[in-house]
């Protein structure tokens, strides 16, 4: 078994065995740089309540949509505007996916995480020139592919030097429009040397299952939020609007901004049960 890495984000966020349990959230798509700083203020002081380490998601585009009329976001550059003054006014780290390779240098440039989404795992041109930035990668594991898969994702990175990585898992395909959450994929990639993200909304996601959009089942997020927790994920990455029946994105999926603290305190005491006395929600890590 290979010993997993602690990946440092930035001075005061890391993610790893020894680290308290990483939380990557925000809205699926930047809508408005209104609505996305006033989601960003709301994760900052959640994360100030809950001393949670703490990174801001949001895309500025959203490639892989079922319709090419489907809501893709405000573009590069505006979307990377909006990320800075993320920065700026809450100081939270942020992720923002990029789908070409012409995105990396400028989305480096403001983001402390490049995403490498789920389609594009196997893109060795992305993934090796987002890996040449040495930013830290998320990089999201295909729903078609198989856990020990990824194994070839850490090659690619490691070939460039780069060992910032984290794995998500998703969810894998389960017949036509359903995706289904095999949690041993959590303990395997881990064993692979990366610390392992589980996404609990896209998880829940029902692809291209409303016709000409993906469908989903929100309900289902906190049951298998906890199960990851359970499991030993070492962070989780979860999709939240204050609205989400309204949101332009992914909305059957995300989790109501109102609903996250009773969520997050739940995961934090399945966390203290599996790991009592070693999980204070604060970091615990030296820069090294």
């Amino acid at each position: 078994m290979t010993q997993r890495n602690t990946v440092f984000i930035n001075e005061r966020v890391a993610c790893g065995p020894d680290q308290p349990l990483l939380w990557i959230l925000g809205p699926c798509v930047i809508e408005s740089q209104e609505l996305t700083l006033c989601i960003a203020e709301t994760l900052a002081e959640l994360s100030q309540r809950y001393h949670l380490p703490l990174v801001f998601k949001a895309s500025f585009d959203k490639a892989n949509r079922s319709s090419s009329k489907s809501f893709r976001g405000p573009g590069l550059t505006a979307g990377l505007k909006t990320l800075q003054l993320v920065k700026e006014r809450t100081s939270l780290p942020v992720l923002t996916d990029i789908h070409e390779r012409e995105q990396v240098k400028p989305a480096a440039e403001v983001c402390d995480i490049l995403q490498i989404p789920a389609f594009l795992a196997r893109q060795t041109d992305l993934i090796l020139t987002a890996a040449e930035t040495g930013k830290v990668l998320n990089v999201k594991k295909g729903q078609f592919m198989a856990p020990w898969d990824m194994k070839n994702v850490l090659v690619k990175t490691r070939e460039v030097k780069n060992d910032r990585v984290l794995l998500t898992e998703r969810g894998v395909s389960f017949g036509y429009n359903n995706l289904v959450s095999d949690m041993r994929s959590i303990p395997l990639m881990q064993e692979l040397g990366s610390p392992v993200i589980f996404d609990a909304t896209h998880s829940v996601q029902m692809p291209g299952g409303a016709g000409d959009r993906s469908g989903g089942d929100r309900r289902m997020v906190p049951y298998l939020a906890r199960g990851a927790v359970a499991v030993g994920c070492d962070g989780l990455f979860l999709e939240t609007h204050p609205r989400p029946d309204e949101a332009l994105s992914d909305g059957p999926n995300m989790i109501a901004l109102a609903d996250l603290p009773e969520l997050i305190e739940t995961c934090l005491r399945i966390r203290q049960a599996i790991r009592p006395g070693a999980d204070r929600g604060k970091f615990s890590g030296v820069r090294g």
